[in-house]
């Protein structure tokens, strides 16, 4: 069960969270390709291909593994694999990563994140914690957020239990006080409590639990964890 007189703070997850991150990366691939097409045509047919673009991030992947928490990097380097495959001007991998990355900050929030944001963050000071690289202030919450830590910027992603334990030093708390929110199994729920902390599970699609022990609580959205926190 969930201990709601030790919570202190919170941390929260971003995609899948607070927005369905697949559409959101889905759109922004379909403009980064419509722009290539004006620039470097061949770079963009390959990118088009769902087979073709598949193994450029795998080798990309590959090839990077020592920066598989870098979402960031690992999006630059694919495109620029397809400008020299393609045999383009690998100098526009940064314009073309902006435009990737412009469009990639427009989610399509879920209906019940802005009032779950104003509950939560009137009532706890709440940290981003997310594997993502999603700009807080480019989408327009920043202001519900004390503080925001990225696996990119910290060089370690959930579910390791250092990146919870930099986020509740960020917070000034013992991981005990400290309740996290997201929706993935394993990243969030699971790897919050093996760094001591409590987690939520936000279970929006009728997942079954894959691990040991429970979290202490599971919702079905952020309308229901408000009420049970409430």
């Amino acid at each position: 069960m969930l201990d709601i007189s030790r919570i202190r703070a919170i941390t929260l997850d971003l995609d899948d969270t607070l927005w369905p991150i697949w559409p959101t990366i889905a759109r922004a691939e379909k403009v980064l390709i419509e722009w290539l097409l004006t620039v470097a045509p061949g770079a963009s047919a390959l990118l088009a291909s769902p087979d073709t673009s598949r193994m450029l991030r795998a080798q990309v992947a590959s090839a990077h593994a020592h920066l598989s928490h870098d979402l960031t990097v690992l999006r630059r380097e694919t495109i620029r694999a397809a400008l020299r495959q393609a045999g383009e001007d690998e100098s526009l991998t940064d314009q073309g990563f902006d435009v990737f990355f412009a469009e990639r900050q427009r989610v399509d929030l879920f209906d019940d994140a802005i009032a779950a944001l104003e509950f939560l963050s009137a009532r706890h000071p709440v940290v981003a914690l997310s594997n993502g690289n999603a700009d807080l202030q480019a989408i327009g919450i920043g202001r519900y957020f004390r503080a925001s830590i990225s696996a990119r910027e910290f060089g370690i992603a959930k579910p390791d239990p250092r990146i919870f334990h930099e986020a509740a030093r960020v917070l000034d708390l013992p991981p005990a006080a400290v309740l996290h929110i997201g929706d993935d199994a394993t990243l969030d729920a699971h790897g919050a409590l093996g760094a001591g902390m409590q987690a939520a599970w936000l279970n929006r699609g009728d997942a079954v639990w894959p691990h040991a022990v429970a979290p202490p609580a599971t919702v079905r959205d952020l309308a229901a964890l408000c009420r049970l926190l409430g």
